[in-house]
Parts: C-alpha cells; sequence; structure tokens
C-alpha cells in the first residue's frame, strides 16, 4: 500500500479513511494539499485492500482534469469522460442529467462541489455533462476510424491486406464528401444521405456501376461514422436507414443492352436524333462502335483525340479527371458513326466537360422520342450492345476486355495487347 498512503478513523469506532498528500503534479487541478476519501469500512484489512484502487481512481481523475486543460476540443471532451468514469459515473449529455431521477441527479450535484462549497467545474463538465461536444468532421472521422478499428480488423493482417481494408473505406468517404461536403457530424441531415444515395443512382444507371458497389459505398460510410460516434460517445442520431439498393437478379435489375435491329432501323434512322443538340448527339453516336462510357467521352481533352495518323483512335487517360479504375486506361480505334462523330467534334465535348449532365440530357431525348427499346432500356445499352457485337463476331476475350477498360478477371495483364490497326479492322467489321 506504501508509506504515503495512512488510514484514520473519525471518531472512535468511526469508518476508516485514506489520508495522503496530493502530489505536486496535481496540485493545479486539486486545491487540497492533503484529502481524506472514507472507505466506507471500519475493518482495517479491507480498508487496507480498497484503499490501492481508490487511489488509482483518483490518479485517473487528476490526470483527466490535467488533460482538460486544453483548447483541443476533442481532448477536452474525452478527458470529461474519463473524468466521469474515474468518479464512478456514467458520462451523460446535459439533456440526459436533467433527465435522471431527482435523486440522482443532486448526487451528482453534491459530487462535483468543492470543500468550500464551491463548484468545481471540470468536474462539472464531467459529472454534469456540462464539456463541449467536439465538432468532428468526416474527414477527421475517418482518421479516428483508424485509431478504433485497426487493431480489431488488422491484427495479423499483412501490409496488402491492410491496404485493402482501407482503400474501399477512404473511396467511400472521399465520394460522400464529394457530394456533401466535410461536414461536422452533428450538421450531417437526412437530406444530406438521401442526396448521397441520388448521387450513386445516378451512377448505377448512368455508368457502369452495380447496386452492390453502391451499398458498399453506403455502408462503409454509416459504419465509420457510427463507430466514431459510439467510441467518442457523441451521443449523435446519424440520419441513416433504408438508403441502400435492391441487388436482386429480377428481369429489372439487369443490364439491357440495344438490339442491332433497334440500333440499324432506329438510332441510325435519317433525322432520328436532328432534334438532339450536336454534341449530346455524337456523343450517342461515338459509343455505338466503341464502348466508351459517356463520361469518358465527354472527359476526353482535345490532345486524347488523334485523328490524323493511318489509325484514328482516342485515349482515356487520367488528365483533368479521374478514369474509374486502372484497366480504364486504354486507347480506342475509331470506325463508322463513331469516327464521323469525333470528327465533328476534334477538340472534344466542352458542354459536357466534367460535368454531370450527358446521361440526363441524352436519356430525356431519347425516352421522349421512342429511340429506348423498352422502359428499362438506357443510354448505356450502347456500351453493353457493343460488347455483345464483339462477342458475337468472336473477337477474342482479351481484345474484348482492353476495349470495354474490364481487367482480366484476377490474371496479370502482360504486355500492350494488339496493334491498334488490328483492333481497328476487327471492329470495322461490326460497325455501323
Amino acid at each position: 500500500m506504501g508509506k504515503q498512503i495512512k488510514l484514520r478513523r473519525r471518531g472512535k469506532g468511526g469508518m476508516l479513511y485514506m489520508v495522503r498528500d496530493v502530489p505536486v503534479r496535481y496540485r493545479s487541478v486539486e486545491s487540497r494539499a492533503e484529502i481524506w476519501v472514507n472507505l466506507n469500512t471500519d475493518v482495517s484489512t479491507l480498508a487496507q485492500q480498497k484503499a490501492p484502487g481508490v487511489w488509482s481512481d483518483l490518479i485517473a481523475g487528476w490526470e483527466a482534469k490535467l488533460d482538460g486543460n486544453t483548447a483541443d476540443a476533442e481532448k477536452a471532451f474525452d478527458a470529461a469522460q474519463r473524468l466521469a468514469k474515474a468518479r464512478g459515473y456514467r458520462w451523460l449529455t446535459a439533456g440526459d442529467v436533467a433527465g435522471l431521477p431527482r435523486h440522482e441527479l443532486l448526487e451528482r450535484v453534491e459530487a462535483v462541489r468543492k470543500p468550500n462549497g464551491n463548484l468545481d467545474t471540470k468536474e462539472a463538465a464531467a459529472l454534469l455533462g456540462g464539456a463541449k461536444e467536439p465538432e468532428i468532421t468526416v474527414n477527421r472521422a475517418l482518421e479516428l476510424f483508424w485509431e478504433y478499428a485497426t487493431t480489431e480488423s488488422t491484427r495479423g493482417a499483412s501490409e496488402d491486406q491492410i491496404r485493402r481494408w482501407k482503400n474501399p473505406r477512404i473511396k467511400a468517404i472521399r465520394n460522400f464528401i464529394g457530394v456533401v461536403g466535410d461536414k461536422v457530424l452533428a450538421a450531417i441531415t437526412r437530406d444530406d444521405m438521401l442526396d448521397f444515395r441520388d448521387w450513386w443512382s445516378k451512377r448505377i444507371e448512368n455508368e457502369d456501376m452495380s447496386p452492390g458497389s453502391a451499398n458498399k459505398d453506403i455502408g462503409y460510410v454509416e459504419n465509420t461514422l457510427r463507430l466514431v460516434n459510439e467510441k467518442k460517445r457523441l451521443g449523435l442520431n446519424l440520419p441513416f436507414g433504408k438508403l441502400t439498393f435492391k441487388e436482386d437478379d429480377d428481369e429489372d435489375s439487369k443490364r439491357h443492352p440495344f438490339s442491332e435491329k433497334w440500333i440499324a432501323e432506329k438510332l441510325m434512322a435519317q433525322d432520328a436524333m436532328s432534334g438532339m443538340n450536336d454534341e449530346a448527339r455524337d456523343v450517342v453516336l461515338a459509343m455505338v462502335n466503341t464502348g466508351m462510357r459517356p463520361s469518358e467521352i465527354v472527359g476526353l481533352l482535345p490532345q486524347h483525340i488523334h485523328l490524323d495518323g493511318p489509325v484514328p483512335y482516342v485515349e482515356i487517360k487520367a488528365e483533368g479527371k479521374k478514369t474509374k479504375n486502372k484497366p480504364s486506361r486504354r486507347f480506342v480505334p475509331l470506325v463508322g458513326v463513331s469516327l464521323a462523330a469525333m470528327k465533328r467534334h476534334p477538340e472534344g465535348f466542352p458542354t459536357y466537360r466534367f460535368k454531370d449532365r450527358i446521361s440526363d440530357t441524352a436519356n430525356k431525348f431519347l425516352r421522349e422520342n421512342g429511340l429506348l427499346e423498352t422502359e428499362v432500356h438506357t443510354l448505356y445499352g450502347l456500351r453493353h450492345a457493343f460488347e455483345d457485337r464483339m462477342l458475337a463476331a468472336k473477337i477474342d476475350e482479351r481484345i474484348r476486355r482492353d476495349l470495354m477498360g474490364h481487367s482480366l478477371g484476377g490474371r496479370q495483364r502482360y504486355g500492350d495487347g494488339a496493334p491498334l490497326a488490328t483492333v481497328r479492322k476487327l471492329l470495322a467489321k461490326i460497325a455501323h
């Protein structure tokens, strides 16, 4: 128990008290030079057993008070929570404290009084919920998530496994911030979450994205913010729930490529798209024989478009924008109506460049003018129709994957693939 701890009674046969000098380190947060703590027993052996634990709790409380002497809101809030625990109380917000039964509330009030009767402000912040909740942003929440989740989730994992564990969550948080901003957690609204879902809904319809990808992203955001809210004891009612997309394999959830007959007789019919603005119409035509994503076409910069050589082509690269993934960076030869469309726009499509508008514009026109083959078809069906035509023509799988910007299904990509001239000859046979 140590020489510094003394046991004394107040009154004959009374309860035993632990008496000890307050260490110099804690004199700034404890006004008493010597403390008397009731051990709630009159049995010496029991008092001797209890004293070390009581002293440890006092030390923990003083350390928390010292940590609370900071302008860092997070550290001060953490310190208040630790002080409440050291005093034997559960941390509650001021509102929750006010709702306690009267006897519990009065007990807390009495516990924060100094020997002279005044309130101890740090004790009050801890026991009465007066500590200000820190304003943690979404980005900061991700940093805290690594601290809270790393040990449990990465124990025994290799560096590569840790990287693969982190990257999807980093991407999801980046996507979320891109939609709603780096908000303070307490300021996130249900509308923010619905905006994030709407953003994913457009990607599912207009890009080569699946409901499963959206659900994973939404799940990572929710899981990250929930854990920080829980670990930081912020007490926030985060506006989640009913945000995910249906992932079943029914007919309406499948991709719907346009049929060859529909493309030839409807979309390629003279003046079929004459009412669409020039840039939007030629984006549609550029898709027909390339299978490029609409976002890839409108993201082309002038230096990505090569029309003068023996093999006209475009290059899709991460310049001025991000590509979906590494395989998406590729060279695509131009043939048929797609070549003609790019020749009309050798500088690209500035009206739609880096804007999330082209798919909405094209789909609206196609729908209103009866150019969608069924109600579930969208512009993206041209990409899948191009892939189906290549498959029907028995074009090599490696070439198909390279043109579509798909991975090789887990296999290493060796070499540069087939020469552009060879690929262009193959595409010319199936072009519109």
